[in-house]
């Protein structure tokens, strides 16, 4: 009996010692997979934001970022980037102080102006591909891009397939077929269809069928069907397993997506939002209306109706500065910064930041060359003292001069702020 149970307890000992080698080497390869699929990662994207510079934020304010979904192009012409148009394009905020999420879909008609002339906002990819997409985003809604993500439906399929695949609601038959994009949609009527990565991606584009019957809103009733199924993938993303996943997520945005993100940022703002509660992430759309105008079909974005976006867009989470200090509307000031270093962006990161704390008059530009920041102010006035000292964290103060024109505050940009760039 003690000679069995020694036995049993050394062949216990040595499965114990098997089973933590195996875990150990699991272990160990996911961490060698992860940093090399990172490393890889981290050059792709120092590689692009050196074309498209993100605007980092080290503080706790919200943070927006474009989602651009790009067509196939004319899959005849190799290397056919210049001709391809956003099929989606999406906006997200996130407010990591107010812990919300907010989407907001762009309808791919709304019209745009581009050298004069009326375009759909699809089609300013081909014009200046993400950097120009993002100009006209921030001249339109009046905000600033912190990052860009842009994928094709081709790295769309693949996170979908790398998550596990997503189950929908469909709720009416699809039937719809485009030889020249290669695309085949064809669905029945019917509860909780297991959609992979490629029935994910017709799901996601359909919006007729071959008849011409299909959504009577056609893209902005296409939008909805994709906000319900960003809504399934948000919860699978926030599921018990899908941290065994990460691997095979970060393989996939490595080889098929472009960004100015850096991985540290995805982890520290992913695991945060992983977090969020499924109330907290709010799906919307502009607000406007379908119109013809000679003849082409647009939709005319109204900005008297996304007055509550806008200002969203441009929301103070409730631990940041009052928009008012001594009866100082901040927001009515009129500030002038200028980057006196040669860091370049340095004036647009801070301006964004001085956005997200209330100020919304600021313009921007370049002053002469300085190793400590300094600010100029009107009147000698102490409520704006008060202002400076508080928001804008720069200790030498002059008055401002007559010949140095209409402005409330005048701060010029040291090489002390350069670290806004890191």
């Amino acid at each position: 009996m003690d000679i069995d149970e020694s036995m049993n307890k050394r062949r216990l000992k040595k499965i114990l010692c098997v089973t933590l080698s195996v875990v150990i080497c699991i272990f160990l390869i996911g961490v060698l997979y992860l940093f090399g699929t990172t490393r890889k990662l981290n050059e792709k994207v120092e590689s692009q934001a050196k074309i498209i510079k993100p605007v980092d934020s080290k503080r706790a304010l919200p943070i927006n970022i474009l989602i651009l979904g790009v067509d196939i192009g004319d899959p005849n012409i190799k290397d056919n980037d210049d001709i391809k148009r956003t099929d989606s394009m999406m906006l997200l905020h996130y407010n990591p102080s107010e812990k919300d999420v907010k989407v907001i879909s762009i309808p791919r008609d709304t019209k745009i102006k581009i050298n004069n002339k009326d375009i759909k906002i699809n089609s300013a990819y081909a014009f200046g591909g993400a950097k120009k997409t993002i100009e006209v985003v921030e001249n339109m809604l009046d905000t600033t891009i912190n990052y860009y993500i842009k994928v094709d439906y081709k790295a769309f399929t693949k996170f979908i397939d790398a998550i596990g695949g997503v189950n929908m609601d469909i709720e009416e038959d699809m039937k719809y077929d485009d030889e020249g994009q290669d695309l085949h949609i064809d669905f029945k009527k019917g509860k909780n269809i297991h959609l992979d990565g490629k029935k994910a991606e017709e799901f996601f584009r359909w919006r007729k069928n071959n008849d011409g019957t299909g959504l009577a809103e056609g893209d902005l009733g296409r939008i909805k069907n994709q906000h319900i199924f960003m809504e399934k993938v948000t919860k699978k993303i926030k599921s018990p397993m899908m941290p065994l996943r990460i691997p095979k997520i970060l393989s996939v945005i490595e080889e098929n997506v472009e960004t100015n993100m850096s991985p540290r940022i995805m982890v520290k703002h992913g695991s945060k939002g992983i977090g969020l509660s499924s109330s907290n992430i709010k799906f919307s759309t502009l607000e406007g209306e379908p119109k013809y105008i000679k003849g082409i079909s647009y939709f005319v974005y109204d900005k008297n109706k996304n007055k509550d976006t806008l200002q969203s867009l441009q929301s103070v989470s409730k631990t940041a500065s009052s928009s008012t200090i001594g009866g100082v509307d901040k927001s009515k000031l009129k500030v002038k910064v200028l980057n006196g270093t040669n860091t370049e962006g340095l004036a647009k990161i801070y301006s964004s930041m001085l956005k997200n704390l209330g100020y919304q008059n600021i313009i921007i530009g370049n002053g002469e060359k300085l190793m400590e920041s300094k600010a100029y102010i009107k009147d000698n006035n102490k409520d704006l003292k008060s202002i400076i000292k508080q928001d804008f964290n720069i200790k030498k103060l002059q008055s401002m001069e007559e010949k140095q024109g209409d402005f409330d505050i005048i701060i010029i940009l040291g090489e002390d702020k350069k670290t806004l760039k890191n």
